[in-house]
């Protein structure tokens, strides 16, 4: 029952998370992916169709660039709106965070 409940906390956690890390700058996909992976635990399999999505809701913004040590890298970067939404987000999790550690400390 512990891990599920884990991997639905993460998974809730998910888009908050990505944008935190590019709100520090941009960043490209298996960096997002490996401080992920460090910080909360999050797969790399998980983080590609996220940024995706986020890229077609306009939340971040990608650009190419061609590497000496490898294939072209793919890097992202906040738009306004994803960094409005950022911030957004982060007070909402910042109050609901506050309310569970509430709850849990009135608890006998």
């Amino acid at each position: 029952m512990t891990d599920s409940i884990q991997v639905q906390l993460r998974k809730g956690a998910l888009d908050l998370c990505v944008l935190a890390v590019l709100s520090r700058g941009e960043s490209y996909g298996y960096e997002i992916a490996s401080t992920l992976v460090e910080a909360v635990g999050m797969g790399e399999g998980t983080i590609y169709p996220l940024m995706r999505r986020m890229q077609n809701d306009g939340l971040v913004a990608t650009r190419i660039v061609e590497s000496s040590s490898g294939p072209p890298r793919k890097y992202y970067r906040l738009t306004p709106l994803g960094q409005t939404i950022f911030e957004a987000h982060r007070r909402d999790w910042r109050s609901f965070a506050q309310a569970v550690d509430t709850l849990l400390r009135d608890l006998p």
